[in-house]
């Protein structure tokens, strides 16, 4: 049973573990092309953002929100390989802050072929966040090893 968790938990942490190999590779000076897809998208969730909760976005480089997610998916991704909670903590932050940028469906009429697409894309990660919650659901709910207490032997005079 302890070989079939741990293969799980390779096979789900590969999703993120590669993704962010690959955006590691194609970074470059700008971010490269997770930082070109993810501009436009940050932009309009500031403006979403700041028109529905009045709440100004402060400014950032995108090359550097795309430094920080291959940091949340790298390193939550192989701490979560070895059974780390911690590691769950960092793919379930990547998942809360990328989720409702990357994958706007809201911005869309549910008539357009891109609302379709992204309300696929955003289930699809909210499935992959209810995984890491479950995971630490389960984590936390199995007792820890107790010692066993030395059973005291009545003394014979």
């Amino acid at each position: 049973m302890a070989f079939a968790s741990f293969l799980g938990r390779v096979l789900f942490a590969s999703v993120f573990i590669l993704s962010a190999y690959q955006e590691f590779n194609e970074f470059g000076v700008d971010g490269g092309p997770a930082g070109k897809a993810l501009k436009p998208k940050l932009k309009v969730f500031t403006n979403h953002v700041h028109a529905t909760a009045g709440i100004q976005v402060p400014e950032t480089e995108i090359k550097h929100l795309v430094a920080a997610s291959i940091a949340l998916k790298g390193f939550g991704g192989v701490l979560f390989i070895f059974g780390s909670s911690f590691g769950a903590y960092l793919l379930i932050l990547h998942q809360l802050i990328t989720t409702p940028i990357l994958h706007d469906f809201y911005n869309y009429d549910n008539e357009q072929k891109e609302f379709t697409q992204l309300f696929i894309k955003f289930t699809q990660n909210m499935a992959l966040f209810g995984a890491l919650l479950f995971y630490i659901g389960m984590k936390n709910s199995i007792p820890r090893r107790q010692q066993k207490k030395k059973v005291q032997k009545a003394k014979t005079n």
